[in-house]
Formats: structure tokens, C-alpha cells, sequence
């Protein structure tokens, strides 16, 4: 991974297949994942990126796809959760990769969030987070504890990986991320031949920039930190701008089609 210096990122391009991470991206990020505010801008901007794209935008997340769906109702888009164990594709078809985790290393999630009350343990498809916002100091403890128990049962790790992400250490299936989500998008008509643009803030999301940027698309981060993307943006207060903007000029190449 590569730190760049810090460039704007050109205007979204007509013909881009558009993949958004949520947290920390679209929304600011909040003490706790159900307390995260969507701004009044968010569902009327997709919405208008979406028709512009002919429904090549993707929503590609840690979060379920139940938690997106809420938080953008009643905007329905494509979209990846749980870091792509669930993905609803163009036509709204939803694929499914479950897998039940390791127990004891859910039960050594439990059993520190029962411990420390600052921890918030959130249970996943296919996986958990587990949240050390309200307390950055238990961090470590929280990542030498799980990848202890994950080091437990012999083969259990070539199945199942420890994600650092912003004070959260998540437990994920190796078989799915936000990268094969993002393969398997592309291979839609939706979202074929376009250029792919991925924007996220963490490092949970440099696969998704490396496999759009791998096949001659662009990355965009959010924020500080190391990473892979050719572009940067500020804060989500940029992103709103960047997709403020792109919205209006989708609108009006769509008006001009009405009008042709």
C-alpha cells in the first residue's frame, strides 16, 4: 500500500459504474453504528446518480444489507453488505454466502464486551465487529484477543480473517470482500464495460479500490491514511460535495436525452 499525496478526484466520468462504501464515507462516523446520522442530501443524490448511471451505483459495505436499506429508505439500490456475504445485484436478486463463524471465537467476542461495557459487540451475517469507539484504548486487547482464539482450532484461519478497521476489529469469511463484490458487479450488464470508480475510507476498503483500479478504473479515499487509490477526499463533507455535484450533472445530460 502506497501513501499519494492528496488530488481531488476529477468529476464523476458519464460512463462510471460508481461503488460507494457507507460508513465513514457517505455518513460521518458515529459512536455507535446505529447512531450514525444520514444528511437530508444523501437518498435524493443517489437516487439522481443512479438514474444517470442507468443503474450502475453500488452501495458496497461492512454494514448488512438490512442496516443499509434502513438508513436509506426508501431508496433501494444494488448493494453489498457485510463485506460482499450478502450482495443484491442490479435487478434486485440477492446472493447469499453464509457461513456459521468459529464459535469460540465469538464466544471470546462475547466474553470481552461482557467484560467491558465500552465494547459494543455487533453480530454480522457470517461474521462480527466488534466496536472499541467509546474506548480506543482496548484496541489491542480486542485484536490480541481474537486473533489469539482464531489461532486456536488448526485450519480455522484459512477460512476466516481478522479486519482492522476504524476502532473495530471484524471477523470475515477469506472466500468474500468488498473485492468480489465489486468482480461480481462488473460482470453485470448494468455495470460491464464502464469505468469503475470505488470510493472508501478505510482500509477495509483498498480490495474494492485495488479490483476497480485494476482494470483501469480509480480509486477514491476518504481521509487520511495509506492507500492504493489515485485520488483523495477531505471528509464526508467533500464526498457530499463530489456527489452534490456529480447528481446535477447527471440530471441535466438526462434532461438533455428527454429533450433529444
Amino acid at each position: 500500500m502506497r501513501l499519494i499525496a492528496s488530488r481531488h478526484p476529477p468529476r464523476l466520468p458519464l460512463s462510471a459504474g460508481l461503488f460507494l462504501d457507507f460508513d465513514g464515507t457517505l455518513v460521518p462516523l458515529a459512536q455507535r453504528p446505529q447512531d450514525v446520522l444520514v444528511g437530508s442530501w444523501l437518498v435524493p443524490t443517489l437516487e439522481a446518480i443512479g438514474r444517470g448511471l442507468d443503474g450502475a451505483l453500488a452501495i458496497v459495505s461492512g454494514r448488512p444489507l438490512r442496516g443499509i436499506d434502513a438508513f436509506l429508505h426508501p431508496l433501494v439500490l444494488a448493494a453489498a453488505g457485510a463485506h460482499g456475504v450478502e450482495r443484491r445485484d442490479a435487478n434486485g436478486r440477492i446472493e447469499l454466502h453464509r457461513s456459521a463463524p468459529p464459535a469460540h471465537v465469538v464466544a471470546c467476542a462475547g466474553q470481552l464486551a461482557a467484560r467491558h461495557a465500552d465494547l459494543i459487540l455487533e453480530l454480522k451475517p457470517s461474521g462480527l465487529a466488534l466496536h472499541f469507539r467509546l474506548r480506543p484504548a482496548l484496541g489491542a486487547l480486542c485484536r490480541e484477543a481474537l486473533a489469539a482464539a482464531l489461532a486456536e482450532a488448526p485450519g480455522v484461519a484459512l477460512e476466516w480473517e481478522l479486519l482492522d478497521g476504524h476502532c473495530v476489529c471484524e471477523l470475515k469469511q477469506r472466500a468474500v470482500s468488498k473485492a468480489s463484490a465489486v468482480r461480481a458487479y462488473l460482470a453485470e450488464p448494468a455495470f460491464a464495460r464502464r469505468l469503475p470508480v470505488f470510493v472508501g475510507d478505510d482500509v477495509t476498503d483498498e480490495d474494492g479500490i485495488q479490483a476497480v483500479q485494476a482494470v483501469g478504473g480509480f480509486g477514491i479515499r476518504v481521509g487520511p491514511g495509506q492507500t492504493q487509490a489515485r485520488y483523495r477526499l477531505d471528509d464526508t463533507h467533500a464526498v457530499a460535495s463530489w456527489l452534490i455535484e456529480a447528481a446535477a450533472d447527471k440530471t441535466s445530460l438526462r434532461n438533455e436525452r428527454h429533450e433529444a
